[in-house]
């Protein structure tokens, strides 16, 4: 089996888990035909859990192997490139926050962000740009893992822990799925047009899994460079949006606990198979 892994090209291995990511949103977004609703701490729960897998992940599979990449030519530096990748991630995600406009869920729309065109943008729309927002960096940060493999760097060990990441991280998109499809039907959308949205919020993590690949591919010395740059866009997410929204609503023990449970099982996840 890990011949077969060694033989193919890693943009598509890349593409393969971008898919899986993918999947698992459709997956989470299909649960509209079961609910109109959620209850509001069972979504708070599936928030937290999502920020906890994506807090370990940021560290286990990105900021950790960034700096044991960046040893070699660093040497006591090796800190200087995953420092630098984290930052300009964070700063990217925030910009692209401050312009794109985005609704957060829960919110009403008169506290949409971003830059508002002069038509006003729907509340199903905004709510939409919001979650793929934040799941291109999921998507780059798939890719880069995978990217990091090639060209005679893939050993078991590296992909056994690039595949934890993708699971992990379509583990979390699960609950993401629902958590945007369920409130655009109980905001009067059909349930074939909720999961419609749902569903797609994530076609950019094979987009964003590809183009992590296929850079980190033509330029390996920027291996540590894109590994933290994906750490620090998770990490502004993880911060931004989904730990204040799974808080806000008077369920904060719940929703901690579950931070706590998503991070202990993307942690093991990667330990063990990383």
């Amino acid at each position: 089996m890990f011949e077969w892994f060694q033989s193919q090209n890693a943009v598509f291995l890349a593409l393969l888990a971008g898919l899986f990511t993918w999947s698992c949103t459709i997956i989470g977004a299909a649960i509209v035909f079961f609910f109109k609703k959620i209850s509001r701490k069972l979504l708070d729960v599936m928030m937290g859990f999502a920020a906890g897998v994506m807090i370990a992940a940021s560290f286990w599979s990105l900021l950790e192997p960034a700096l044991t990449y960046a040893q070699s030519d660093y040497g006591v530096w090796s800190w200087f490139p995953a420092a630098a990748g984290f930052l300009i991630g964070g700063f990217s995600l925030r910009l692209i926050d401050a312009l794109v406009p985005h609704l957060h869920i829960g919110d009403d729309i008169t506290e949409a962000e971003g830059i508002q065109p002069k038509k006003k943008l729907s509340k199903t729309a905004l709510l939409f740009l919001a979650i793929t927002i934040h799941n291109f960096p999921e998507g780059l940060a798939v890719g880069v893992t995978f990217g990091a493999l090639a060209n005679g760097n893939m050993t078991i060990t590296g992909l056994l822990g690039a595949i934890g990441l993708a699971v992990g991280i379509g583990l979390q998109n699960i609950p993401e799925g629902a958590a945007l499809s369920v409130p655009i039907r109980a905001d009067g959308k059909s349930r074939a047009r909720a999961f419609y949205l749902g569903s797609m919020s994530a076609v950019v993590e094979p987009i964003g899994a590809v183009l992590g690949a296929a850079l980190v591919m033509l330029m390996l010395q920027i291996i540590p460079y894109a590994l933290s740059f994906a750490a620090g866009a998770m990490i502004f997410v993880v911060v931004e949006e989904l730990i204040p929204e799974s808080q806000n609503n008077g369920n904060t023990d719940v929703a901690t606990l579950g931070l706590m449970l998503g991070f202990v099982i993307m942690m093991v996840m990667d330990v063990a198979l990383g």
